[in-house]
């Protein structure tokens, strides 16, 4: 291909707009980094068109993404990733709505972050209901459950965007992300789901540093799974589990735990801290301790150190 010393204004602007997309962007250099040269120290770019790098989803920066798509719904769940994702969308898209999905496997909590952040943006969001647990193959908990429950929480959200107008529905999955390790993503490939924060290579870090320069209230929130990751694969879910879960949950938050898990083992209680906390724990053993046993059987800590 030839390669022409001068460089079209829009590639020119994406160099200066993210100069370390490389480093970020390592499967769009392997497919266009021949069009690139260093011509006196300086790396030049290859006259080529904006539009081909979108239409391949080669999108480089969040900016452009919304360029090519600015009407968009989005998954909102109140967490970190998908707070930044709508943040950008009220700086760049010309038409957004956020989608929160309230079922049993969600806390209270990340619903009040949800509409928090949303009126913060000034973003209308709306809430969809879905008893999740009549979900085939959910309550069962096999091992790709986390399929079959993104594919139906999804599919209503899409269902609803739809309704409301919307094409192009958002999730907040990052660069991080191991898709490999995660049974829903497939459900968000199968149904189509753009995941702008993977393709433009953000990691969980750079988020939350973008996010606290943002001034979002989410960029230091722990990472938080759905309360039916607690419950080990194979054992059937119940409202009742769920509702343990989340109650223990918030206690060890109220006490100024960060990062942990309560595990449910068959009606006991498995807890995973990271190491800074042991202390805060021996602290609060007996407190702790009684509390827990009022939900679960008994009550184990897991010696392997959380993260």
């Amino acid at each position: 291909m030839h390669i022409e010393e001068k460089t079209t204004e829009k590639a020119l602007k994406i160099r200066q707009n993210y100069p370390d997309f490389r480093h970020r962007n390592p499967m769009w250099w392997k497919k266009h980094g021949k069009n690139w040269k260093t011509i006196n120290g300086k790396s030049k770019m290859a006259k080529f068109s904006l539009k081909i790098i979108i239409r391949r989803g080669d999108y480089l920066t969040l900016q452009n993404f919304f360029v090519r798509y600015p009407k968009v719904a989005i998954a909102f769940s109140g967490g970190v990733d998908s707070a930044y994702l709508l943040y950008t969308a009220r700086q760049y898209a010309g038409d957004v709505c956020a989608y929160y999905v309230k079922s049993e496997f969600q806390p209270r909590f990340e619903l009040e972050d949800a509409v928090k952040l949303a009126e913060s943006l000034c973003i209308e969001l709306k809430i969809i209901n879905l008893e999740i647990l009549f979900v085939p193959c959910v309550k069962e908990n096999p091992p790709d459950r986390c399929y079959h429950c993104k594919k139906a929480i999804f599919t209503a959200i899409i269902d609803r965007a739809r309704a409301d107008g919307f094409s192009v529905l958002l999730d907040g999955t990052n660069a991080s992300d191991n898709i490999n390790d995660r049974p829903g993503i497939r459900a968000l490939q199968e149904l189509s789901v753009f995941s702008p924060l993977r393709e433009c290579g953000l990691t969980k870090s750079e988020i939350r540093r973008l996010s606290k320069e943002a001034g979002l209230f989410t960029w230091d929130k722990p990472a938080y799974a759905c309360l039916a990751t607690r419950i080990s694969a194979g054992e059937i879910i119940t409202p009742e589990k769920l509702a343990a879960t989340e109650a223990a949950e918030d206690f060890l938050f109220s006490l100024g735990f960060r990062d942990f898990r309560v595990r449910s083992i068959d009606g006991n209680a498995k807890l995973q801290l990271v190491k800074a906390q042991w202390g805060l724990l021996e602290e609060n053993r007996e407190v702790i301790l009684k509390k827990l046993k009022e939900l679960y059987k008994t009550v184990v800590l897991d010696l392997e150190v959380r993260g």
